[in-house]
């Protein structure tokens, strides 16, 4: 293990054979996210499908890993927050996609020039850990609705909701913590994939003898049905985004005009903005993990300008812009493995297996409340990191007490702002996690002038970390142990005295 704490450091490499499996790893980490944004936004398929996300965001991820020249260990995956603009502008088509893509990276090209010529430090100023931290663990905790979901089988409807998809999920769950914990050297490195496997054999033999044996449809689980459309050639093949703009620009179908180019402008920029916020959380959460900082090395204009034209060049093959994935830095967390070239083999992994159906019928045939189950640790993984990114903050000082108590309220209660349309299908819409960044920066300015209530500073030594509140009981025991040696020496020195005395008279 590293100095710094890690198995594998950003820049060393694997061997071929065990890193395959650690990229196989983040692949089931990230895939279920990734796929579910083109089937929420074109449920359909008419212009989106699973297998071109999936090249997606494989491209856009070694886009990335260039820009920032392979020391950031961060995949690119398909962006929750896009997936209102994008049904804006899947009604332009190919070409709408694309533009909105195209918009949403160059937010980005022009806030990384900025920061290029003004630096970084502003951003450090402006989110201090007091910030920050909540904010990060406000990512995870916001994605644990998501994760309860699917262990309970009702992200589709709450008629879905099964008492045996709870065990598999939670059996997910403790195999993986076992395996993590408890297991040899080489289990501690894939416990993702030790998980699912458990999962999904549970899940395969609770099938076959609820469903196929006793025709109980409780027990279905694993659909395999979707196997039989592999003897479908048709469906080898993905819908690459930017060959159906190429054929709607040939055929002269292309629905993008003048008023469709405003209306992805005013969707895509704004949102750009706001996913702009997520992008520095995210990055000074896999900083305080490989404890390094990324917004210096590779700086935060590279990171920004991997993540914007990973974003559109993504987008150009499967039709969603892309984002930094709390899945994957949660997978590095916990397995130690920070290496850049287990998320480059990932990506390659991504390209290559979206062209080989069976196994991407295979990954899909795996049951939600697998996906849950190992959600909890990826999820729980985010909110600690953000926790202990403040955890030297002083929380007796009020200032600090509100700058948190503002950010977590807000944004576990799920504040949006929504501008135009409706609150169900809003035109412009600012997520919830952004709202309580963007509170927390306005109290923390709004108090910074003013004068510390507390002006105690909180530390820890590496023992205490181990132990928490044991600094507490340190300090008593050093107290007692002061004390005693006190009432030793003094009553010693009146024996000492005593017996002086005794000997004069």
């Amino acid at each position: 293990m590293n100095n710094n704490g890690l198995v594998y450091d950003v820049n060393q490499k694997p061997p071929f054979g065990k890193n395959l499996i650690y990229a196989f790893q983040q692949l089931l980490a990230i895939i279920a996210a990734t796929v579910l944004v083109p089937m929420v936004v074109d449920p359909n398929g008419q212009y989106l499908n699973q297998a071109a996300a999936l090249i997606g965001a494989g491209v856009g991820t070694l886009v990335y890993i260039l820009f920032t020249k392979f020391r950031s260990p961060v995949f690119l995956g398909s962006s929750f927050a896009f997936i209102t603009p994008m049904i804006t502008a899947l009604a332009f088509g190919c070409c709408g996609i694309i533009l909105g893509a195209i918009i949403a990276g160059l937010v980005y090209t022009v806030i990384a020039i900025v920061v290029k010529f003004v630096g970084a430090g502003w951003l450090n100023k402006l989110m201090p850990p007091v910030i920050i931290g909540p904010t990060v663990a406000l990512i995870g905790l916001s994605l644990s609705a998501s994760a309860m979901n699917n262990l309970m089988n009702i992200s589709v409807s709450t008629a879905n909701y099964n008492l045996l998809a709870i065990l598999v999920g939670i059996v997910t769950f403790l195999v993986t913590v076992i395996a993590s914990v408890k297991g040899t050297k080489g289990m501690k490195m894939i416990p993702f994939v030790i998980g699912v496997a458990a999962g999904y054999v549970l899940a395969v033999i609770i099938t076959l003898i609820g469903y196929n044996a006793c025709g109980s449809e409780y027990c279905r689980l694993v659909d395999f049905s979707a196997f039989a459309s592999v003897a479908d050639f048709n469906n080898w093949i993905p819908d690459i985004t930017i060959v159906g703009a190429i054929e709607e620009l040939v055929s002269g179908d292309m629905k993008l005009d003048g008023a469709g180019v405003l209306s992805v402008l005013l969707a895509f920029a704004p949102v750009a903005l706001v996913v702009f916020c997520e992008h520095v959380a995210d990055h000074k959460n896999i900083s305080s993990i490989i404890k390094k900082d990324l917004l210096t090395d590779p700086g935060l204009h590279r990171t920004l300008l991997g993540d914007g034209i990973g974003s559109i060049a993504g987008a150009l093959m499967g039709g969603c812009p892309n984002t930094t994935y709390g899945e994957s830095i949660g997978c590095v967390a916990i397995t130690k493995n920070a290496s850049v070239w287990t998320i480059f083999t990932t990506a390659i992994m991504c390209i290559v297996l979206a062209f080989i159906y069976p196994v991407m019928v295979f990954i899909e045939s795996i049951p939600t409340c697998v996906v849950g189950g190992i959600c909890i640790a990826l999820y729980g993984f985010i909110a600690v990191s953000g926790l202990r990114m403040f955890k030297h903050v002083d929380l007796d000082n009020s200032k600090n007490l509100f700058v948190v108590a503002a950010i977590l309220v807000t944004g576990i209660g799920g504040l949006v702002l929504d501008f135009g349309g409706s609150y169900e299908s809003p035109t412009i819409q600012i997520s919830s996690i952004a709202c309580a960044l963007i509170l927390g920066i306005i109290v923390n300015v709004m108090l910074k002038p003013g004068k510390a209530e507390v002006t105690k500073e909180v530390s820890y030594d590496t023992e205490t970390e181990d132990t928490m509140f044991g600094v507490v009981q340190k300090e008593e025991a050093a107290k007692d142990a002061e004390n005693g040696e006190k009432q030793q020496a003094e009553a010693d020195a009146a024996a000492a005295a005593d017996g002086d005395g005794s000997k004069k008279e």
